[in-house]
């Protein structure tokens, strides 16, 4: 982690590294009894082959998608599994780690969503499943534009994350038996909708699901888009 970035990175960077293995172990695919999660990335993987985009069928080089914040690898893994080249990128070395030794065929590289290390316009697209439920509101800008940057255009955008009726933050001490410092921010679709617009990316379609199991919070997904396509 550069000496230069922002207190939450490190914050994250270093709670996540102390509850890696037991994140891992106990985590180990949350996709794995969620069919409506499982479904939305299906559709990712079909917006990104869409007609007209650098992903599709019959393109000459398939640029490839990140997931981002891709924790112990799964959704990476099972991106590959429905046949997109993908590499993780996480901003935990030891959860880099654990991804690597997972999933030995896929790359995993350490690095934050505030400033990726990839050149302009070469994703096809990006998943972003709870990650950035770390990110504080007054970074969240920066980090879409980000994505904004790095996407070709007509790339989607596949975000998961907490939800409620209203924008809300908590701190959390202790998980899995560690002590750590991690925010937790939960927002509302509109609010990130909001954000993305900003960032000139365009929310694609909406979903929103109750609490299940020990969940507390609904979800909300976003499908997204930079736009320069078919789709416009």
């Amino acid at each position: 982690m550069r000496a230069d970035s922002p207190e939450f990175l490190t914050a994250t960077q270093t709670s996540y590294d102390a509850i890696a293995e037991a994140y891992a172990a106990g985590l180990p695919d949350s996709l794995a009894g969620r069919p409506l999660e499982r479904a939305l990335l299906t559709a990712f993987v079909d917006l990104v082959r869409a007609p007209g985009t650098a992903g599709a069928p019959g393109a000459a080089v398939r640029p490839p998608v990140a997931d981002i914040g891709s924790g112990p690898g799964y959704v990476a893994a099972r991106l590959h599994g429905l046949g997109l080249p993908v590499f993780g990128i996480d901003v935990s070395p030891r959860m880099v780690a654990l991804a690597r030794r997972a999933h030995p065929g896929l790359r995993f590289h350490v690095g934050s969503m505030t400033a990726l290390d990839l050149p302009d316009e070469t994703l096809g697209g990006i998943v972003a499943l709870y990650s950035i439920i770390h990110v504080p509101d007054d970074h969240l800008p920066s980090v879409f534009a980000e994505f904004h940057r790095v996407l070709l255009p007509g790339a989607p955008v596949l975000l998961g994350f907490q939800s409620g009726a209203e924008d809300g933050h908590q701190r959390l001490t202790e998980r899995f038996g560690s002590p750590i410092s991690l925010d937790y921010y939960w927002r509302t679709p509109e609010s990130v909708t909001t954000a993305l617009r900003e960032a000139g990316l365009r929310v694609h379609a909406r979903v929103f699901r109750e609490p299940e199991g020990e969940e507390k919070l609904p979800r909300a997904f976003l499908l997204a888009y930079r736009p320069g396509s078919v789709r416009e």
